[in-house]
């Protein structure tokens, strides 16, 4: 059924990185334009691969920082704020409306160690909001000194002015930034930043429509593929960062993603493709980034307003996964599932002869899924309910009827699998928050 054997990694990194963004035009392009100021102080400072670099790079020798610091930044760069889950978290944080900053690191911290490829990321995350002053000064680890950059490249990024133009802007930054060296700020850092904020390419290329593409072909990633099937535990990352912002939602998209590929392995799908059935059913929401939690968590009916809303989420999720190279399957399986076989879906209103065995799984799996969970509205429902109403849309020509039997014949298996994997997300929920089970 797939046919990829890889994707692109960088952009994999920078379309998830854009998928934290949604919520917010304000935060449009924020951790990217992180991450590219994160980036160009490192080059700054000459890490081994980008010494073919911009001007004024003299300084960097003195860093003598280790080449993988680099990537290890960018990462950082790119998720450091995974751990606001909300929307209104992130646009509180992103307007410095926020007091105590600390929880939202704590939890990118542990969203970002559970990646192993990300995890020697987690510290700069976790550091990315502390002082300079409260380190002690002898301190010379390698971690501190990329937490610092990016803790300036996060600042940089939150005084710009959309409203200005860019090259009016660059005195009075560096003027404020110049401001906390040696106090918020490792000294060293800011001197850094100095030699990169004289460049006007520079913020240029900050506020440009391109930066997407000069990070994609001229980053730190550049040209790295990523197995296909390496994507189960960044697609697992990001199953968390949409389904733990709710206890009603805790557990939901794990649930889909069990039941997907128990459906898929009864179909008879090969090991690679019940796996990315897996991988489809993490991210099948993954444009619910963009819907607030008053709308997520509304214990009665939503309005037609709210429901217009929730519509948009599909849409979201294909336009974030489909423009990532190699995963155009795996975009049409996870955003595809509110299509319906006779066209009455959503948001693309394709027909059958446009839909695929993967997101004919996913629908089914969702649907299954969300009726054997308790909501707001309305607590779980039993067997005979949930096949009721599988079968009538089956025979409607809604939902696929050779996968709706495929469920129905091999239905507690798949429960007790789609309860297992639940439980599990469940106890991680409890874990990661500190929640009291009772």
């Amino acid at each position: 059924m797939y046919k990829s054997p890889s994707v692109n990694f960088p952009d994999l990194l920078l379309s998830l990185s854009d998928a934290l963004d949604l919520a917010s035009p304000e935060l449009s392009l924020h951790q990217m334009r992180t991450a590219f100021i994160a980036w160009e102080i490192s080059r700054a400072a000459n890490l081994h691969q980008m010494r073919t670099a911009f001007i004024a790079w003299e300084i960097s020798r003195a860093a003598n920082l280790p080449s993988g610091l680099i990537k290890q930044l960018f990462i950082a760069a790119l998720f450091h704020d995974v751990g606001a889950l909300t929307p209104e978290e992130k646009l509180s944080i992103h307007r410095n409306e926020v007091e105590n900053v600390e929880p939202h690191c704590i939890f990118g911290e542990a969203f970002i160690s559970h990646v192993p490829m990300f995890e020697p990321s987690a510290k700069i995350v976790r550091w990315h909001h502390k002082p300079w002053q409260e380190y002690e000064q002898t301190s010379d680890d390698s971690l501190i000194f990329a937490s610092q950059i990016l803790y300036l490249a996060d600042s940089v990024e939150r005084l710009l002015d959309s409203n200005r133009y860019i090259l009016l802007q660059g005195l009075d930054i560096l003027s404020t930034i110049s401001g906390w060296s040696s106090t918020l700020i490792h000294p060293q850092v800011v001197d850094i930043f100095k030699s990169v904020a004289a460049r006007e390419d520079f913020w240029l290329d900050l506020v440009s429509p391109r930066l997407y593409s000069l990070l994609l072909h001229n980053g730190p990633y550049r040209n790295k593929v990523l197995p296909i099937t390496d994507l189960m535990p960044i697609s697992e990352m990001f199953r968390n960062l949409i389904d733990f912002r709710s206890p009603f939602t805790g557990t939901h998209s794990s649930g889909v993603s069990a039941t997907a590929s128990s459906i898929a392995h009864f179909l008879g799908l090969t090991k690679t493709d019940i796996e990315l059935m897996e991988v489809a059913g993490n991210l099948h929401d993954l444009g619910k980034m963009a819907v607030s939690n008053n709308i997520i968590d509304k214990p009665n009916k939503l309005t037609s307003d709210e429901f217009a809303i929730i519509r948009q989420h599909p849409y979201l999720t294909y336009s974030i996964l489909s423009s990532i190279g190699g995963m155009r399957q795996i975009a049409e399986s996870a955003a595809f599932h509110h299509e319906k076989l006779d066209g009455s879906g959503y948001p693309f209103h394709i027909d059958a002869s446009q839909i695929d065995t993967g997101p004919r799984i996913i629908a089914v799996a969702d649907i299954f899924t969300a009726m054997t969970e308790n909501r707001p509205y309305r607590n779980t429902r039993p067997k005979s309910d949930i096949l009721s109403v599988l079968n009538g849309l089956s025979s409607k020509n809604l939902l696929d009827k050779h996968v709706v039997g495929v469920l129905e014949s091999n239905y507690d298996e798949i429960i007790a699998s789609t309860v297992l994997k639940q439980n599990e997300a469940r106890e991680s929920y409890l874990r990661q928050f500190q929640l009291d089970k009772n």
